[in-house]
């Protein structure tokens, strides 16, 4: 491909490859026919600002995970049902619980975006673990590029627009008389996240369609629409994740990305790694995964000094990663 992607010609591209949050019906994507995407970005700035994460401490315990379902339609054309997982009154263990009572405390808000041809319920074991450590989770279902929409890959320009709207509907449960999480939302502590597609949605989030609120950014196995992506407003932690052989997004199109970002960040790097199966399944790259984006969450959101120095620990087990930390 020449080295100027336009959206467009990266839409097609990520279209024609299949850029999945992928369910097991879905199948594998042929490795040998699968286009890579690159997208040159200008080089970063050489001064990082600071960003203002909130001393405090992360629970220490293992939450019960309640799950709901959240029926919102922005500007009545655009249907987003969304899935919430969150921390629950009861022991931990098992199938995540519907209607169940959430946990005593308040705890920060999670925005997950799904890949193409994804729904949230593919990432389920991920998120599950997340909303076990103290945050709740919020993922939309994209009306076009989700699994039985129509495939308009150029829709995920749209989606940042669709983040932010549901995450003030979120939001706002902390305040609704009679809903399960009323008084349980630090409404001050919210990140956002995605992979491949909802990767791309996400680094949206915090550049062209910047969301103020946004307090930092986990992006898996994405890339940037486009070139001369600026990163802007307060600074936001970002923690990248990519597999060095994802046949889809080329692992040098997200690190040029995260060159890009003038934040305190990281990125987790696993030579093995394809398009993102590591989130999907079990063994040991999902718990590396795991264990290291709740320690970046519960540093970035909760202001857990511990949890940040925990994370080249957690990024190292197993041999399956390596880490670039400048947080």
């Amino acid at each position: 491909m020449p080295r100027r992607v336009t959206p467009a010609l990266l839409a097609s591209a990520l279209l024609t490859a299949g850029l999945v949050g992928c369910s097991d019906d879905a199948g594998p994507a042929p490795r040998a026919a699968a286009p890579q995407v690159t997208a040159p970005v200008p080089p970063a700035p050489t001064v990082a600002p600071t960003p203002q994460v909130p001393a405090g401490t992360a629970p220490d315990k293992t939450f019960a995970v309640g799950v709901r379902q959240m029926k919102l339609n922005r500007d009545g054309k655009r249907p987003l049902p969304v899935t919430v997982w969150y921390p629950a009154a009861g022991k931990p263990g098992g199938q995540p619980e519907r209607s169940a009572d959430a946990a005593g405390g308040k705890f920060p808000v999670v925005m997950f975006s799904h890949g193409l041809n994804g729904r949230p319920a593919d990432y389920a074991t991920l998120l599950t673990r997340w909303a076990a450590a103290g945050f709740v989770v919020a993922a939309p279902t994209f009306p076009h590029t989700a699994r039985g929409g129509d495939g308009n890959v150029l829709d995920v320009l749209n989606q940042p627009a669709d983040v932010s709207y549901v995450l003030t509907q979120v939001l706002a449960l902390d305040a609704r008389a009679g809903d399960p999480l009323r008084g349980r939302l630090a409404t001050d502590r919210v990140a956002a996240a995605g992979h491949s597609a909802g990767g791309v949605t996400t680094i949206g989030l915090f550049t062209a369609g910047r969301d103020e609120r946004l307090d930092a950014g986990v992006v898996f196995a994405g890339t940037a629409l486009g070139v001369g992506t600026a990163f802007a407003g307060a600074a936001a932690p970002q923690l990248f994740v990519h597999g060095e052989a994802d046949e889809v997004v080329e692992y040098a199109a997200g690190k040029a990305v995260y060159d890009r970002v003038p934040w305190p960040k990281a990125m987790l790097s696993l030579p093995k790694g394809d398009h993102g199966r590591a989130l999907l399944g079990d063994g040991a790259a999902l718990r590396v995964v795991s264990d290291t984006t709740v320690e970046f969450l519960r540093w970035s959101l909760y202001g857990d000094r511990s949890a940040k120095d925990r994370i080249p620990t957690d990024a190292a087990r197993d041999d399956v990663a390596t880490l670039d930390n400048r947080l």
